[in-house]
């Protein structure tokens, strides 16, 4: 009885049952999220690839995006594998060290989008505010410090995640009502006050994402002061289109992430609507990214259309 109990509060192993309810229409589920991770894997790497190869892209906007992109391809990849295993085979089983690196990997990641978007927004600011100096103030060596401290930041947050989580007692179920190993979802298997716990990842997740929504929206506030102020509505019009990709980028990431952590956190929705909206947060940015900045941008997009020309040529 003994070595059953202790059995119970450490599980070496976790059961993701993928979207309850929805058991039945998981094959039909799984082609769309397939279709959007190809998506996102062929447009990423495209767009790596024309901003590699094209020296007019080595600037700080391509750059930063060109970091976005690897970030996409890195927590979609992170996800989606498991997620198909899970619809397809009713492979549910995930070892608990594979759980934690599973989370570790999204949540840092997906901090660091969310630093790589806020970067994104700087170079634009600064672009716009302060455009002779604009070359000045955004070196490479600039570019790749900032680039380094999302990483860093996202790494060193997130890295206590993992060991909170595993130094938890489970007892009872270990059944994990989701497609991918999450915090909370985790967090509420254990049979310990997770209190304290909570209340650090809620403070990570605000001083992350949290706090670069609301220096987006300071920059952008300085964005619209500085257009506003210009003398013809053709350069009013000029400098605002410049803008547009980015925040299609931030309305696509911050819609779905702010409202799967809240609801998550707070609110009662029902589980199939809060677990499809936290695997589009996952996906759907990835693939988007490169269609808005694809079709915007038209150094990116002539360079593509030059690709596929030579190609099927």
């Amino acid at each position: 009885m003994v070595a059953s109990n202790e059995t119970n509060l450490h599980h070496s192993t976790f059961i993701l049952i993928g979207i309850p309810g929805l058991e039945a229409a998981h094959v039909w589920i799984s082609i769309p999220f397939c279709t959007i991770y190809l998506l996102a894997l062929v447009g990423n790497c495209l767009l790596l690839a024309v901003i590699k190869t094209e020296m007019s892209l080595h600037q700080p906007m391509y750059l930063f995006l060109a970091m976005l992109s690897i970030a996409d391809l890195v927590v979609s990849t992170t996800t989606l594998p498991k997620i198909l295993t899970i619809f397809w085979f009713s492979n549910k089983d995930i070892n608990i060290n594979a759980c934690l690196a599973q989370l570790f990997l999204i949540h840092s990641i997906s901090t660091m989008e969310s630093g790589f978007i806020l970067a994104l927004a700087f170079d634009r600011y600064v672009a716009i505010c302060n455009p002779l100096r604009h070359a000045a103030i955004l070196t490479n060596r600039v570019v790749a410090k900032i680039g380094l401290g999302v990483v860093v930041r996202g790494a060193v947050l997130l890295g206590p995640h993992p060991f909170l989580l595993k130094w938890l007692p489970y007892c009872g179920t270990n059944i994990i009502a989701h497609t991918y190993c999450e915090f909370m979802a985790l967090a509420k298997l254990a049979c310990a006050d997770t209190s304290s716990r909570r209340a650090y990842s809620l403070t990570v997740a605000f001083l992350t994402g949290g706090l670069d929504l609301i220096l987006i929206s300071l920059s952008y506030v300085m964005i619209l002061r500085s257009v506003f102020s210009l003398p013809s509505k053709e350069a009013r019009l000029k400098s605002l289109g410049t803008c547009g990709s980015h925040v299609c980028v931030i309305l696509v990431f911050y819609t779905p992430a702010f409202f799967s952590f809240l609801t998550h956190r707070f609110g009662h929705v029902a589980p199939q609507v809060h677990i499809l909206v936290a695997n589009l947060y996952l996906l759907f940015p990835p693939m988007m990214n490169p269609v808005i900045y694809g079709v915007r941008t038209k150094g990116i997009w002539q360079k593509v259309l030059i690709i596929c020309d030579s190609k099927s040529t």
